[in-house]
């Protein structure tokens, strides 16, 4: 996907709309259309920030269900960003060691955004479109 075509969601555009773009230049709007449950139409005026609904609360569910997932190494498996967003923000379960280990591992992830080691940005690098 051409960087000029998200530029009308300014310098930064959302974590949705990056997922979107990369799906589409990975294979083409139609099949990035039918993979989030979408038409062709819908998902080049998402890209190009003229959706004509006055929210797209629905798309950025549909498109970080789909293409926005990460690998958590705690869990050993491929998990939402929002699963991820609740393991992490989750006060510590001082009441089970497991949960506690997974916990921790959350804090120290680089898909954390308030760890130093890793960033929004490496959350946005490593999450993951199929």
């Amino acid at each position: 996907m051409s960087a000029a075509r998200l530029q009308a969601w300014g310098e930064q555009p959302p974590l949705f709309v990056q997922l979107l773009g990369a799906e589409v230049a990975r294979s083409n709007m139609t099949k990035t259309g039918r993979r989030i449950g979408m038409s062709r139409t819908a998902v080049s005026l998402v890209l190009a920030n003229r959706y004509p609904s006055p929210s797209t609360a629905g798309v950025e569910r549909r498109v970080m269900n789909v293409l926005g997932r990460l690998d958590c190494v705690a869990m050993g498996e491929e998990i939402s960003a929002d699963q991820c967003q609740s393991y992490r923000e989750k006060p510590a379960p001082t009441h089970n060691p497991q949960a506690m280990q997974h916990w921790k591992a959350c804090q120290h992830c680089a898909f954390n955004p308030t760890c130093s080691s890793g960033g929004n940005a490496q959350e946005k690098h490593h999450a993951r479109t199929h």
